[in-house]
């Protein structure tokens, strides 16, 4: 008889096979486990495989920096944050990668710790002695008593001493919105259209711009490469013994459901329609946008979004077109609850389709940034269409967890959001 762990891996092996061969698998909570494992091993492979390009992206840009190959490099990060965005649903629940992403995701970043600003950005901030350090351009930094040698640019400096220096989360050092803001620079539009306009010649050895070219062009190769060997850590972590699988085996069954269901929902509430849609339109406050140097957000919410529907669905399409497709809390639904079912995926439309909006609106110039300003009353409609939608996807979410009795969920919140 196979062991427990041997049919579970099993049924991930099955779980990257043809639709037709999984219609009728099982709906056990082994197999809709499985299935979850086998989509978050695909996508974040898909990730670091979009890394691995957007790497060499950066060194052909490096050994000829202009506006063609400065375009390269932005077009691999805009396609590098395809995948990731849709890992996001595997972050909350699962603490390996809620830990682990810190380092990768984290924003908003307060762009002077790594280099020169626009005026408009100030000297100083009160919570922040590292506002304006710009390891850039100062190779030694003492500041409040904590002394940085920044003489040599390495990933080890901006993963272990520079990333989130003096206990502050905005200094952001490493992941994919420091590798943003050193291709597009400071967005400087405020509500307006238009994204960061960073020129190639901030890296070139022959006739750089704004100085200290040298140093920005090893930061830009430290924190790329950074990027991929942390992403290569959580590929391994999501296979046989790696810790973010044997964490998740150790929960059992009904454990991995609950951690399904405790990602989808506190990405859909707390992180998603809280933190990055609906403060920013509070404040109109371009500021709070997730991809904000390049203007990419509305990608990046609408890939959050199909990220929880992948969860729930069972099914993940892979960068190269193949589907990763297996059981799913969705046939178990629908075994189990119908009508329930029914409402979710109504719930999952209708956030899809508020999603699409939100990309159609940036096609016309109408970013995010531009949606939350002040007194645009019809982006505040598309924002606010977008937040009612993830909190009724949420709501559903509970029901479900309800309906199958799971215990140990805990759905994050927000405080720019109101009570459920």
């Amino acid at each position: 008889m196979l062991s427990k762990f041997c049919t579970l891996a099993c049924l991930i092996c099955l779980a990257g096979c043809s639709t037709s061969r999984l219609d009728n698998e099982t709906t056990s909570h082994d197999a809709i486990v499985a299935t979850y494992i086998a989509i978050a091993q695909a996508a974040y492979e898909d990730s670091l495989i979009s890394a691995r390009v957007l790497d060499d992206a950066v060194d052909a840009f490096l050994v000829e920096p202009n506006q063609t190959t400065l375009t390269y490099a932005k077009n691999a990060w805009l396609a590098a944050r395809v995948p990731y965005q849709q890992t996001e649903a595997f972050r909350f629940g699962n603490a390996v990668v809620d830990e682990w992403e810190g380092g990768v995701n984290s924003w908003p970043l307060d762009e002077g710790l790594i280099d020169y600003t626009a005026e408009s950005y100030g000297e100083e901030s009160d919570n922040n002695y590292f506002y304006t350090a710009n390891i850039i351009a100062n190779d030694l930094i003492d500041i409040g008593g904590i002394s940085v040698d920044a003489a040599q640019i390495t990933p080890q400096l901006l993963a272990e001493t520079l990333h989130q220096i003096d206990g502050v989360e905005s200094n952001v050092a490493t992941g994919y919105h420091a590798i943003e803001f050193l291709l597009w620079g400071q967005d400087l539009n405020g509500t307006s259209p238009g994204a960061g306009n960073r020129p190639a010649s901030d890296y070139s050895l022959d006739n750089c711009s704004n100085r200290n070219c040298d140093r920005r062009r090893d930061y830009l190769k430290a924190v790329t490469s950074l990027l991929v060997s942390d992403l290569d850590e959580m590929v391994y972590n999501w296979q046989p013994g790696g810790a973010a699988y044997e964490d998740l085996m150790s929960k059992g069954p009904d454990g991995g459901l609950a951690t399904m269901l405790t990602g989808m929902g506190s990405l859909a509430y707390g992180e998603l329609a809280g933190e990055r849609i609906r403060l920013g339109l509070l404040l109109n406050d371009p500021e709070e946008e997730h991809d904000c140097f390049s203007d990419n957000t509305h990608n990046s919410h609408y890939y959050d979004a199909l990220g929880i529907k992948n969860v729930y669905m069972g099914s993940y399409e892979r960068i190269n077109g193949d589907m990763v497709i297996g059981a799913s809390l969705a046939r178990l639904m629908q075994q189990e609850a119908p009508a329930l079912a029914a409402e979710m995926l109504a719930r999952i439309e209708s956030t899809e389709l508020a999603m699409e909006v939100l990309v159609d609106e940036a096609a016309k110039g109408n970013t995010f940034d531009v949606l939350i300003a002040s007194n645009n009353m019809a982006g505040e409609e598309v924002v606010s269409t977008i937040v009612d939608s993830l909190m009724e996807e949420t709501r559903t979410i509970e029901d479900i967890i309800r309906e199958l009795n799971l215990q140990n969920v805990s759905i994050s919140g927000s405080d720019s959001l109101g009570g459920l």
